[in-house]
């Protein structure tokens, strides 16, 4: 993405996004206050329906002890309860419950007997009163009953004779939610009874509940819209019953949030004019000055050194843009001086841990050199880059710097070293690595010292990698390392012959050592050996090194728990 893009969006970004962010927070807002005044709405009415109920409750009882004190149905108790066999007394009973129902306006009349026992009832189907199934009902003393199809909402008053209980006597009407100005449903058990809820059938209502806490708000979507449901709380009806009224919240927030929509299209529309022009006008002043400023910088690609900026006022006009300028110029020709003086001492250092470390031993000097120097020449051999000959050259100088942790007397040792003084030995590519990891700008050696005793069957130490797990220079260190070592004296044998040493190498090629590797470093010593077959293998052996990713110069693969 181009500067001058990212510039304009950086300016017109945040001011679009706070933009919408205060948009979507109003919208929002407005929503919250429109559920609230639907929730206090909802309250309200059923406030009302309760206070309804509880006068109509009321007037009701008055009208069931009227009911319970007719003289013509305690003689029909009394006779039925006399003979409770008698069809004829039943047959009394049920028309004065006819009569009663008929005066009262309501759907059924029960009498029970003293324990609870339906008796005699009658049930309004259609215009005609007939008599109840005493087998298969059993309608409660309040609340709603459910019966065949219908629910009834029914209460109940005892029948006494002077202090004598003869029965009760239960009065039910069918319960309508059409006498409610709200959308409501009832429920039992969680299945819809019955719905005023426009449009949706009651399977469909009966799901969306599904997920509704029992006598809890709830929001619910119905038919891809939003609605609230709020139990009736102000009007108990036991049993198991459930009494809840919806209100469509977005049909209720729908007018205002069209207005809000077309307020917001017309402010954020000018708004948003607005801004485009000033992050064009902002963007335009800002990019050009920088623009020239990075193509100076890139032409630093090709040299990898930092150029100079003409900063006059005629070149770039903005002063700010000016003062970057000046202070990178300074800042460029600081971090020029220091690279050179710290390369210069870097180079020293690297000179200075070598020597130091031959010097504690007169048969091993000079031994950090000469493996650089035969690795290198290895690595030039391999067409390696000429970073990555770099990085081989300064990790075989410090191959061996773990032996500073090890003692002078196991070092020199002239006779044949102990299982525990081996051991310690090899610890030094461990040591060397914890010496060095702490150091800025080494870690690209640390495969070399940590890993160049690392045998190519995975025979070597410290973790045992094989093959190609180990990086290419620290096998090319290892074939450089067991030469020097051979054709040096040490205090417990005499120096190798250049031919016998060659020939142990070659001997070794695929068990210790790199088998590409052993006949490219043969031939850079040994010109006057090379037969046309072995300058055949040396070849093949550089074609296969040289098709190698220089990459793996890198981080060697660990076992878990070495080093880190």
């Amino acid at each position: 993405m181009r500067f001058a893009t990212r510039t304009f969006l950086w300016s017109f970004g945040p001011i679009a996004l706070l933009m919408f962010g205060s948009f979507w927070n109003v919208e929002k807002l407005v929503q919250l206050t429109v559920r609230d005044g639907i929730r206090t709405s909802l309250r309200h009415t059923q406030e009302s329906i309760a206070y309804v109920r509880a006068r109509s409750e009321v007037q009701n009882s008055r009208f069931l002890r009227m009911a319970g004190e007719n003289a013509s149905l305690k003689a029909g108790m009394q006779l039925l309860r006399a003979e409770p066999r008698n069809p004829e007394a039943r047959l009394t009973v049920e028309d004065q419950l006819r009569e009663i129902s008929e005066t009262l306006g309501v759907d059924f009349l029960l009498v029970s007997s003293p324990d609870g026992k339906p008796q005699a009832g009658v049930m309004r189907i259609g215009e005609q009163f007939v008599k109840m199934d005493m087998a298969r009902i059993q309608p409660p003393r309040g609340g709603f009953f459910t019966s065949e199809s219908d629910v009834y909402q029914i209460a109940s008053t005892p029948i006494n004779q002077a202090e004598e209980n003869l029965g009760t006597l239960t009065v039910g009407e069918r319960f309508a939610l059409s006498g409610l100005n709200t959308p409501a449903v009832l429920l039992h058990g969680g299945k819809v009874l019955k719905s005023s809820v426009p449009g949706y059938p009651e399977p469909a209502i009966e799901a969306a509940l599904s997920g509704c806490p029992a006598n809890g708000e709830c929001e619910l979507k119905l038919g891809g819209e939003n609605y609230l449901l709020l139990p009736m709380q102000n009007a108990p009806l036991g049993n198991g019953y459930e009494l809840r009224s919806l209100q469509s919240l977005d049909s209720a927030a729908r007018p205002l949030q069209r207005v809000l929509q077309n307020v917001f299209l017309i402010t954020g529309l000018g708004t948003l004019l607005a801004a485009i022009i000033l992050a064009v006008l902002c963007s335009r002043s800002i990019v050009r000055p920088i623009a020239g400023v990075v193509a100076r910088l890139r032409e630093t690609e090709k040299t990898g050194l930092l150029p100079e900026f003409q900063s006059d006022s005629n070149t770039i006009a903005v002063h700010e843009i000016r003062q970057l300028t000046e202070s990178f110029n300074a800042a460029g020709r600081a971090i020029r001086d220091a690279r050179d003086n710290l390369h210069g001492a870097y180079v020293e250092f690297i000179g200075s841990l070598a020597h130091a470390l031959d010097a504690r031993d007169r048969y091993t000097a000079g031994h950090s050199r000469r493996v650089s120097d035969y690795s290198c020449a290895i690595a030039r051999a391999l067409g390696l880059a000429d970073d990555t000959v770099e990085e081989v050259r300064i990790g075989a100088l410090l191959h061996d710097i773990g032996k500073i942790g090890i003692a002078d007397s196991v070092l020199q040792k002239s006779g044949k070293l102990t299982g525990e003084e081996w051991a310690l030995i090899q610890q030094h590519p461990t040591i060397g690595r914890r010496i060095l990891e702490s150091v800025s700008g080494f870690h690209v050696y640390l495969p070399t010292v940590e890993l160049h005793h690392e045998n190519w069957n995975g025979t070597g130490y410290p973790f045992g990698l094989q093959g190609e797990a180990v990086p290419l220079a620290a096998r090319i260190v290892h074939v450089a390392d067991a030469y020097d070592a051979m054709t040096s004296s040490r205090p417990y044998r005499s120096a190798m012959n250049r031919e016998d040493a060659l020939r142990i190498l070659q001997q070794n090629a695929g068990t210790q050592f790199d088998p590409a590797i052993v006949p490219v470093f043969a031939g850079l010593l040994a010109p006057e050996l090379k037969s046309p077959a072995a300058v055949e293998d040396t070849d093949a052996a550089l074609r296969s090194i040289r098709n190698l990713n220089s990459a793996i110069i890198g981080e060697p693969r660990r076992p878990e728990g070495a080093l880190a």
